[in-house]
């Protein structure tokens, strides 16, 4: 059988040796739906995705949940690199979106490879970087675009074909918002004639002006 390694952004950074220390970490297949980690809980490891999704949301205090971002395969959490580096709690939480396959990295080997791996060491805050750009460019929309061109633009990201599949508290929860705003602007723009709404789904009737919508300000 393949190892985890050979399925993740890892395979062709390893040394021999280094690939030899990684093949004893355990990889295993978490069902949908399950919870990865909550606010509060202590960080035991370095988590990457090999196959399926990972949502990490936030929580306020209202109860109004945001997505940070997703971890799809590939891509690593950049809250676990916070809590090691940092000896932090998850102030997030992670809930597996698809069924996954995800190897997890003991803290202590996480720590030594990045000490002794300048390729690991690569590895690490390259995506660690790349996760904060994105975060970045979510705390951009949420500050400065309207709620309305954000839910536009997240139809066209979510839709297979002419159809997004998503409740109206899904979609909110994706762009940052509460569900009765989103279901309001939905009615609009279905009554401009851009989309058609139904039970648990979206169709796009009008991609052209939905996407011209996205970008006005």
């Amino acid at each position: 059988m393949s190892s985890w390694i050979d399925k993740s952004a890892l395979s062709d950074l390893l040394s021999a040796g280094e690939r030899q220390v990684l093949e004893s970490v355990f990889a295993g297949r978490l069902a949908k739906n399950t919870v990865l980690f909550q606010p509060g809980d202590a960080v035991q490891g370095f988590a990457i995705v090999i196959s399926g999704r990972v949502g990490v949301y936030l929580t306020g205090k209202t109860g109004r949940e945001i997505l940070l971002y997703d971890i799809v395969p590939g891509q690593t959490c950049v809250q676990s690199t916070l809590g090691i580096l940092g000896d932090e709690a998850y102030s997030a939480e992670a809930i597996c979106e698809e069924d996954c396959e995800l190897a997890l990295i003991p803290r202590d080997l996480f720590q030594k490879l990045l000490g002794t791996s300048p390729e690991f060491r690569k590895f690490v805050f390259g995506a660690f970087a790349e996760r904060m750009q994105s975060m970045m460019h979510l705390l951009e929309q949420v500050a400065f675009v309207r709620v309305e061109n954000r839910l536009a633009a997240t139809l066209l990201q979510r839709a297979d074909g002419d159809i997004v599949r998503a409740t109206h508290q899904e979609l909110a929860t994706q762009i940052g918002s509460a569900r009765e705003v989103i279901s309001r602007r939905l009615e609009v723009l279905a009554k401009r004639g851009f989309l058609r709404l139904d039970r648990g789904e979206v169709t796009i009737l009008d991609r052209t002006a939905l996407q011209a919508f996205s970008k006005t300000s």
